[in-house]
């Protein structure tokens, strides 16, 4: 079974930008669509990017287009999310999470990672 493994957050002010990346493991990228959730404390897990495994079609949470952007280098085996233009509400823990469907990706029933924390600070 595919595993994730996240990394690239921290503590960033706001304004900033942070780039989190997400390899796969036991398992090839070109083979799923990937996406990113997040979870603030006291929160539900929120949907936040997802991109196909063509790489031709994204999709973005409103809270987050033309801030974030999704990427995907099956080279590497990996998903980045580029996050510019961060404010303290973006601070969360972000997923990462795979699926053979993007539609899965996007409603959360795919295969997850550990999580990285991303702090913003005001």
């Amino acid at each position: 079974q595919v595993q994730l493994v996240e990394s690239g957050g921290g503590l960033v002010p706001a304004g900033g930008s942070l780039k989190l990346s997400c390899a796969t493991t036991r398992g090839t990228s070109i083979n799923y669509a990937m996406g990113w959730f997040r979870q603030a404390p006291g929160k539900e897990r929120e949907f936040v990017a997802a991109i196909a495994r063509s790489g031709m079609i994204t999709d973005y949470a409103d809270s987050v287009k033309g801030r974030f952007s999704i990427s995907r280098d099956d080279a590497k085996n990996s998903v980045y999310l580029f996050m510019n233009s961060l404010k303290p509400e973006d601070t969360a823990v972000y997923y990462c999470t795979c699926a053979t469907l993007t539609q899965t990706v996007i409603t959360g029933r795919g295969s997850w990672g550990q999580g990285t924390q991303v702090t913003v600070s005001s």
